[in-house]
């Protein structure tokens, strides 16, 4: 930016000069400007702060209500009692204790009823919500609460143990030491009696719950078995009356040695029905022999015969020798041998009497044995069958013997199991080991408030410092005209520094109190660089517009205006804003008419301009109702009447994206300058601005930043930061 101390001279021609912004240094994507960074800060600093401010005042409220925590912690191993490893595996209970289950069981709701009341938790604050006061971070979060919610939270109540459980819940925690069996149980309390009691009082009332556990076990199983031996009883009786029945019903013998009697008496009679089988097959056998045989001598040799038969048998053999002997002596007709085969003949004769006799004898014999085969056979038969039917009786007692022996063994069992569950039930339910018991901690665990607020301010930088390289990243806003090296025909015409609030609508303070100060330099810079765009010569038109509203081009357009006034230069100043104009409230005149009239016709020319003490000529926005019927073709014949005068018509015109009357006054004009401001017009708008005006007049437009602040501008890393930070220097050392 140029900063002249020499007032312009209208027709003093000067070199043409452009301003050629340079572009920032670019960095690769992986070096890191460690100078940028410290920028950005320094220029988010007051957002940095309010925010940082804001975190911290909360984090300390939050701090402030923390309660210093006592935490106590016992160690225990829970064994099952040896005495139930000692008793027969079924009398008793075998199955092992899981570690992971008694964590369940300390865990229990009726534990937990147990320790609250007999610990009196409900009289503690921290635990009783009821008794809490409510903080002013608790009620704003019922506020938004009831924004989202439009039921009504329930309000604790007092005597209830239900909310009370959860904080209990939330300051116990039971947990095994890794895969080992130990258990601890910690608790976090803000009194550390009671921090050391709740463990200690937790694992006496696991004890006896445990143990009132299992003896309710115990007794419905015992219930369970008295009921099952009752029933088994029953059984018992009524197998036991059935083989009582069936063996009086069915006569079955049960002594071993009727058993053995009926067994031998069945051997005596089939030993006996042989035995006369054998006599009939040997008298059947003798009879053939006899019957069939020619000589009874010969045949009764290998026979078995009496002794009167073998008597004659051997008389008869014995006259037979004599016979031969006789014969060898005497001849057949001799008396001795006729009387030797006479008395043979009778011996024969005498011996197939015998025979014949014992023939019938023998026939007897088999008679009878026949008869007594008969016998035996049907006596045999009633034996077997006798032994038969005591087989089956048997067979069918044995059955009913065995059923009413399983189920005297099932009473004997359950029997058994009754005698263990009462030797069990006098047994603890589990052994604890106490490693160590919860002893009433020294200290308050956790950090101290300090930490915590360090933390929180650590983490308020952090959130603020995010926020401000955030909101530098969203920033799409104008601040240097190296931002603007990209758009084509643009002429920089300078900074504009910013002026205090209050100084801004006042008029006095334009027209005396800062003709020396920065802000006058500046407006001198614009109008030089002016003068430079226009080859040298200060234009006879000069269009003031912006984007938007609010940008501050009537504060520039009514400065241009003052400044050439006051160096001697004539100076026309139209209000060009056909809507919303206010030259006539600033200048505080009294005319009725203005340039809305004069477009419409409704007015001459010399009947709007009115004159300012300052040697301004000024020209009014006139009735705003009028502005639809108005022709900005007429504003030529301003622009002429001016020439002819030697003036300088300067239009304070609307912003070009608020009205399309700009468009007509730029094509009139010579010059056109635009305002943009700094560190609130966005680029974007800024180039469809310059768009707009570069298809109404094809020529080079003039540029300013206005609203500036000096200190932060120098904070960014433009090519331009530092020219205010000299002229700052410069200025301070003049003044």
């Amino acid at each position: 930016m140029t900063i002249s101390t020499i007032p312009p001279d209208r027709n003093t021609s000067l070199s043409s000069m452009r301003y050629d912004p340079r572009f920032q240094v670019e960095t690769r994507s992986d070096d890191f400007d460690l100078t940028s960074g410290l920028r950005l800060i320094r220029r988010r600093m007051v957002m940095i702060a309010a925010i940082v401010t804001l975190f911290m005042a909360i984090a300390a409220m939050m701090v402030s209500g923390l309660k210093p925590s006592f935490h106590a912690e016992s160690r225990l191993i829970i064994h099952t009692p040896l005495a139930t490893k000692l008793g027969p595996e079924d009398s008793g209970r075998n199955d092992p204790l899981d570690a992971a289950s008694e964590t369940e069981r300390l865990l229990s709701r009726s534990i937990a009823e147990r320790v609250i009341r007999d610990l009196r938790l409900d009289q503690w604050p921290e635990f009783n919500p009821a008794l809490q006061e409510s903080s002013l971070i608790d009620s704003i979060r019922a506020m938004l609460r009831g924004l989202v919610d439009r039921e009504k939270p329930l309000s604790p109540v007092r005597n209830s143990i239900e909310p009370i459980i959860p904080k209990y819940y939330k300051a116990l925690r039971v947990w095994r030491d890794g895969q080992s069996d130990v258990i601890q149980i910690g608790f976090d309390a803000s009194d550390p009696q009671l921090a050391a009691s709740v463990p200690n009082r937790l694992i006496s009332i696991y004890l006896e719950e445990r143990k009132d556990g299992l003896r309710g076990r115990l007794d419905a199983a015992e219930e369970w078995v008295l009921q099952r031996i009752a029933e088994q009883k029953d059984r018992a009786a009524a197998a036991r009356d059935a083989v009582d029945a069936y063996q009086k019903t069915m006569d079955v013998v049960s002594n071993d040695d009727d058993q053995v009697e009926q067994i031998k008496s069945i051997m005596e009679l089939g030993e006996r029905q042989t035995k006369i089988e054998q006599s009939r097959t040997e008298a059947r056998a003798t009879i053939s022999a006899l019957e069939a045989a020619d000589d009874l001598s010969l045949a009764l040799q290998n026979m078995v015969i009496p002794d009167s038969i073998g008597a004659a048998q051997r008389e008869l053999r014995s006259q037979e020798q004599d016979l031969e002997r006789l014969l060898e002596i005497y001849g057949d007709s001799a008396e001795v041998v006729v009387d030797m085969r006479a008395k043979i003949l009778k011996s024969r004769t005498d011996l197939s009497l015998a025979v014949d006799r014992y023939l019938q004898s023998i026939r007897s014999k088999l008679a009878a044995l026949d008869h007594e085969d008969d016998a035996v056979r049907s006596a045999l038969a009633v034996a077997h069958e006798k032994r038969a039917r005591s087989a089956l009786a048997q067979t069918e007692l044995a059955r009913l013997q065995r059923m009413s022996d399983k189920e005297q063994t099932a009473l004997d069992k359950l029997e058994e199991q009754r005698r263990g569950l009462a030797a069990q039930a006098m047994l603890p339910g589990a052994e604890l080991e106490v490693l160590s018991p919860a002893a009433v901690p020294l200290a308050p665990q956790g950090r101290g408030r300090l930490f915590y607020l360090v933390g929180a301010l650590l983490a308020s930088i952090s959130i603020a410092v995010t926020a401000a390289f955030v909101v530098e990243m969203l920033d799409n806003s104008v601040r240097s005209f190296d931002q603007m090296a990209g758009m084509p025909r643009i002429a920089p015409a300078g900074f504009i520094p910013r002026l205090k609030r209050k100084d801004r609508g006042d008029p006095s303070m334009l027209f005396g109190y800062i003709q020396d100060g920065m802000f006058d330099e500046a407006i001198r810079s614009v109008i030089t660089s002016l003068k430079q765009s226009n080859g040298g010569k200060l234009p006879n038109s000069i269009v003031v517009t912006s984007a938007h509203s609010g940008e501050g081009k009537s504060l520039v357009a009514r400065s241009l205006a003052i400044d050439l006034a006051a160096n001697g230069i004539p100076v026309l100043l139209v209000d060009g804003d056909l809507r919303h104009g206010n030259l006539d409230s600033f200048f505080k005149s009294e005319l009725q008419q203005g340039l809305n009239e004069f477009l419409c016709g409704q007015a001459g020319i010399r009947d709007i301009i009115d004159h300012h003490p300052s040697g301004i000529d000024f020209i009014p926005a006139g009735n705003a109702t009028l502005h639809r019927r108005a022709r900005m073709t007429d504003a030529a014949d301003i622009v002429s009447m001016a020439a002819s005068l030697g003036q300088v018509v300067i239009f304070d015109s609307a912003p070009v994206l608020a009205s399309a009357d700009t468009m007509h006054l730029t094509a009139l004009a010579e010059r056109t300058l635009v305002v943009v401001k700094w560190g609130k017009t966005s680029r974007r708008a800024v180039e469809f601005c310059l768009h707009q005006l570069r298809t109404a007049r094809n020529a080079e437009l003039c540029v300013a930043i206005n609203n500036v602040n000096p200190k932060q501008h120098a904070m960014y890393n433009f090519s331009d930061s530092e020219l205010f930070v000299k002229s700052l220097r410069k200025y301070h050392e003049f003044t």
